[in-house]
């Protein structure tokens, strides 16, 4: 280059994409997880949700142009695009936010700062919440020392204590009785609108990676305001969940026991099921395959992994919750919890199993993301081990 010429720098390709490439790149192919992201960031409100088994896939309410094209997108509006987790190359953009730079290829679980166990202290949050506890503990901390004033996360309805549904937490009280995993899902950002109609300015967001991705995803893509209160992200570590339909059809059809009587659950190899009376039963996942929500059955990301801090009960202790912490603030906000005592950590090292289980079930997620679709997410993925021919019978 001579001293004459000059590097112009490359233009910013100008986003265009609406709904109508919305609904066929991802809702018609099903990529689409039922997030809730573009229906919580509409600013024109036509974007429409059913929280029901067999459903949780948003859909356009109105009628002018169909339900495959929207008038405002006509007009230039793009914001249910830039929210999507899973519209174009979403990956990189709540990388980039986030992180300042792009996964590595051997990075199955995303990027990372600290791999902990943790569980709560306080023994009635380690009593009430799943496995370690961390979840309630942590909630009850941002809220306790000004961090956020509520919190997004799932709840359950008055009459059905595994019927999830979407609810706002500001209290203790309120977030313990909250406490507990469902497998089956809930879209806790549909909740945006009962937090800022009760005023809460600052909000955690606890779910599941394709929950927690949205957020960073919107601030990358400059979505608007929607995001601006989402100030902490929790994610839960996720392979699949389940349609409600998996209460009746399985667990009391064959094996009698009623949801009514049902007092914990859990996912540990197997499907774990505690009863009022006492018992205790083991369902082999492969029988509860048929029943996996549709929407998961594209979604690369176990590990939740554009949240501040991700964590989920795998590994060989029940009384430990592994705890990933991915950003500058997740990092400060476990710094602050250790040293004041309000959990117990230990390096998650220490349990060969969970680290095993953190990559392979990262891997085996990675995998199910289609090859049509960007390719970001399944930079670095092996592919699956060729199983061995079965050998020849003895003459």
């Amino acid at each position: 280059m001579t001293v004459t010429e000059s590097a112009t720098p490359a233009t910013p390709t100008r986003w265009t994409a609406q709904w109508k490439e919305l609904k066929a790149e991802v809702i018609d192919t099903g990529l689409c997880t039922g997030c809730s992201g573009c229906v919580v960031t509409c600013p024109h409100d036509v974007i429409g949700y059913e929280h029901e088994e067999g459903k949780y896939v948003p859909f356009h309410l109105e009628t002018e142009l169909g339900p495959d094209n929207c008038v405002h997108g006509e007009k230039g509006c793009t914001t249910c695009t830039r929210a999507c987790p899973r519209f174009g190359a979403w990956e990189p953009s709540a990388d980039m936010h986030l992180f300042g730079r792009i996964r590595e290829p051997d990075e199955m679980a995303g990027i990372w700062q600290q791999l902990l166990l943790t569980r709560a202290s306080d023994d009635m949050v380690h009593k009430m919440g799943q496995d370690g506890g961390f979840v309630s503990a942590m909630l009850i901390w941002l809220r306790e020392h000004d961090y956020i004033d509520a919190a997004l996360v799932s709840g359950v309805e008055d009459d059905d204590r595994w019927k999830a549904k979407p609810v706002v937490v500001s209290t203790r009280e309120e977030i313990l009785a909250t406490a507990g995993s469902r497998y089956t899902y809930c879209a806790n950002p549909l909740a945006l609108p009962e937090a800022k109609a009760a005023g809460h300015e600052r909000l955690a967001l606890v779910g599941m990676g394709c929950q927690t991705s949205s957020p960073p995803t919107m601030w990358d893509r400059k979505a608007g305001k929607v995001a601006k209160p989402f100030l902490f992200n929790i994610g839960l570590l996720c392979s699949k969940t389940f349609d409600d339909a998996i209460f009746a059809e399985l667990f009391e059809a064959k094996y009698g026991l009623a949801k009514q009587d049902m007092v914990k659950m859990n996912i540990k190899g197997a499907f774990q099921i505690w009863m009022k009376d006492g018992s205790f039963h083991e369902i082999d996942l492969k029988e509860c395959h048929q029943w996996t929500r549709k929407g998961c059955n594209h979604c690369p990301d176990f590990a939740a992994e554009h949240a501040d801090i991700s964590t989920g009960g795998i590994g060989e202790d029940n009384d430990w919750t592994l705890t990933i912490v991915r950003t500058d603030l997740g990092v400060e906000v476990i710094n602050r919890m250790i040293a004041d005592g309000s959990i117990i950590a230990r390096p998650a090292q220490e349990d060969e199993k969970a680290m095993k289980l953190l990559r392979m079930l990262s891997i085996v997620s990675r995998r199910r993301w289609p090859n049509d679709a960007d390719p970001a997410p399944a930079v670095g993925v092996p592919p699956p081990k060729k199983k061995a021919p079965a050998p020849a019978p003895a003459e």
